[in-house]
Formats: C-alpha cells, structure tokens, sequence
C-alpha cells in the first residue's frame, strides 16, 4: 500500500481521535452498516482530495466499508491532521497522501499520487482532482463514472468549467442543498468559524466591530454567532436579495470601503477573490484581524501584504501572522488566508459533518446507480430524495418525531377543488 504521511507513530492517537468523533456521527454509521451488508461499492476506485480531518476519516471508512478502494490526498495542507492521515493508513488500510503545511510541490505530488491509479469516481474539495483531471490527466476522464464536490468555492469553478463547454464528466453538487446549506453552510461555518477566531486570537468580540463579507448561508451563520456573543455586526454585500436580508435582519450593511475603517475583526464568506485588498487595507485600524472563512486564500489579498508590508512577523500567535504597514499599522491575517476554520480550528463539530458526509456517501452511490454513460456530463444537483432520507436519519438520531399527514390532509394539497 502506498502512502507518505508524517509519521506512522502517530495512529494511535488519530484511531481515538476517529472513533470519538465517530460518536457524534450516528448517520454516517448508518449509512455503514448498510454498506457493509450491499457493498455498493465493490471494486470501486475512488479517488478522493478532501480535508484530512478526523470526520472525513469515518467517510472513507464508510465507502470502504461498502467495498471501495480508496486513494486519498489532502485539499488543504493547513487543516491536514498528522495524526488521522496516519491512522488511515495503518488501522484502515487507505492510500494517503497527506502531511501538514506541505509546500505546493508536494502538495501537487501527492495529487498525482492520487490519480496514479484510475478511479471510477472522485470526490473532490475544491475543484482540485477535477481540475487535474481535465488539464494533465484528460486519458483517465473516460473511465470516471462521476464525482462529487463538498465545496462551494468548487461548485463555482466547475460551473465556470461546464458554461464553457469544459467539464467531461457528471459532477454533483453535494454542498447544494437544503439540509447542508442548513446544518453544514449556516450552523457549521458559523460556529467553527468563531472557533477558529477565537482560538487563535482570543480577541474580545462582545462590543467589536466585526465586518462579515458576504450573507449567504456560511455569512448568515458567521453574524448570528457573532451577534449572539455580542458584537456589533456589519455586513457587506454585492447581491441586493442578500443585502436586503441583512438589512432586514438587523444587521448594518455598506461596501467594504466603508467599513474598512471601522472595522475590528473581518470575516470573508463569499467564495470569491480579493474581497478585501490594497485600497481596504489602508483604511483599517491597527491590529485589525483578517479571517477568511472560504476554500481559497483569494478572497484576502493575502499577496498583497506580503508584497508591500515592510515588516513580516510569522506566528505572533499560533496561527497568526503580522503584516506591518508603511505607517506603522498591524494587520493580523489568521491561518495565513486560507480556510480559517479548518487552519485555525477543527472545522466543523462532527454531528455537522456526520450530515454533509451523509450526503456525500449517498450522492456517491446514487452516481453508480446510473448507467455509465446515462448521466450527462454537467454539475448536476443531489436528488431531494438523498436530501430528505439524510433529514430524516439525523432527526431520528435526535430522536425527533414528526407529524404524519392525514389522508384529508394529503386530498388537500393535491386536489384544486376542495
């Protein structure tokens, strides 16, 4: 078996650290125990690019459990846990290719290591593998039978890809629907993002003036934790739906222009780049704090202050970095710009995950369901079948009851006339 993770000596630790967040996944576990008795996925090669996190653990064993064969990489080096990556390999036998701040090189050699073995199907954070697959690795595009991506970030590249005419292969959207916008999007970001603040900075936020760019489900969640640890909320925008929603939701909205002075703590959840650049830059205050709560480190122009701080102090607090401007101002980027939550915490709690990955595990299956060949090649939504069946598993670990309707009640909503 191939891999190269830090340090095998580590498995111990990560095999606990994967059985405890195992507790808070009952849906996950589920989904397993159906697994192993089908095997969906007998012989299946899955190609996978994902955050090395102690939930994406029990994914994999959950699609290995329904017989797949699993080669696996890291999307983001910062949020890569020594320990779990370890694991994988010698408690669940899984091809890893992952160490903690790896550099690009490295990082672009475990992606290959990945690929070296055609996969049937690819689940990807962020667009990676996909990307790979149609510029360096176009021979392996016919043997895919799909993927999947977790990302919204990835979602966005890959319907750039398909408008052009460049995506080859059938992709679903697992980040698109209902209950991960919900339970993973709103309430996982919002939580695991003021973790990961809080963590690295312990700034005081009760009283702050936090600036959140963007108020989709991920900036929704970001400002009503902060607003219920008591800061004073600012929201930037560019979508006048979402911008009216904060408005009418409590929140100040204006342009960045306008809130990079006033602003203590920025928080970036748009899934775009340079959000906050050069000309916002110059208008905060000293000690200001850059978080980005999305995939890349574009949304902060993170290569901007490294181009034109005259001062660079790395670590002033484990991960923080200190951009010293010309007159004199200190700008403090957390997890180096990148996924702040994952970087600078441990993303998101496990009874998130256990939701987004049941999502993930089902779109998956559904994807061999389909003849090869049926499905075309497209970013095509999760079936609100997968939806509803993930909903329904998590309530009933929650073991919450719902109403049934009544064969009056059903006659009511379907007929015209009554």
């Amino acid at each position: 078996m191939q891999h190269d993770v830090a340090d095998l000596g580590l498995a111990a630790h990560g095999h606990n650290r994967i059985e405890w967040a195992d507790r808070s996944m009952p849906v996950l576990r589920a989904i397993r125990d159906r697994f192993t008795a089908q095997r969906p996925f007998e012989g299946v090669r899955i190609a996978a690019c994902l955050n090395i996190t102690a939930e994406t653990a029990n994914l994999v064993r959950t699609l290995q459990a329904g017989g797949a064969e699993i080669r696996l990489c890291a999307s983001n080096p910062l949020s890569t846990q020594d320990d779990t990556a370890a694991a994988l390999v010698s408690e669940f036998g899984v091809s890893v290719f992952a160490r903690h701040r790896s550099d690009v090189v490295t990082y672009r050699q475990h992606l290959d290591a990945v690929l070296a073995r055609p996969p049937e199907l690819v689940l990807d954070d962020a667009c990676d593998l996909a990307t790979a697959l149609h510029t360096d690795y176009q021979d392996l595009i016919a043997g895919l039978r799909g993927g999947c991506e977790e990302t919204t970030s990835g979602v966005v590249r890959l319907r750039a890809m398909a408008s052009a005419g460049g995506l080859r292969y059938p992709v679903v959207a697992v980040t698109d629907t209902p209950t991960k916008n919900l339970v993973d999007n709103r309430i996982g970001t919002g939580q695991s993002t003021i973790d990961a603040l809080l963590r690295s900075t312990n700034t005081l936020l009760a009283g702050a003036n936090v600036v959140v760019a963007g108020f989709g489900y991920g900036g929704q969640g970001v400002a009503a934790r902060l607003t219920g640890l008591g800061a004073r909320v600012i929201v930037t925008e560019v979508d006048p739906g979402r911008a009216l929603d904060a408005t009418l939701s409590g929140y100040l909205v204006m342009t960045m222009a306008e809130a990079a002075p006033l602003g203590d703590v920025f928080i970036t959840v748009t899934g775009n780049r340079d959000v906050i650049r050069a000309e916002h830059f110059a208008l905060m205050k000293d000690g200001a704090v850059l978080a980005n709560a999305g995939h890349f480190d574009l949304e902060i122009d993170v290569a901007w202050l490294a181009a034109n701080a005259i001062d660079r102090h790395l670590e002033v607090r484990p991960h923080v970095d200190e951009y010293v401007q010309e007159d004199g101002r200190r700008l403090l980027l957390v997890a180096e710009g990148r996924v702040a939550n994952l970087a600078g915490a441990e993303g998101h709690p496990a009874a998130v995950m256990d939701v987004a990955f049941g999502i993930q595990a089902l779109s998956a299956e559904w994807l061999l369901r389909n003849e090869p060949g049926a499905l075309p090649a497209a970013v095509l939504e999760v079936p609100p079948g997968i939806d509803r069946e993930i909903a329904r598993l998590k309530l009933a670990a929650l073991d919450v009851n719902l109403d049934i309707l009544t064969e009056t009640q059903l006659a009511y909503l379907t007929s015209w006339s009554s």
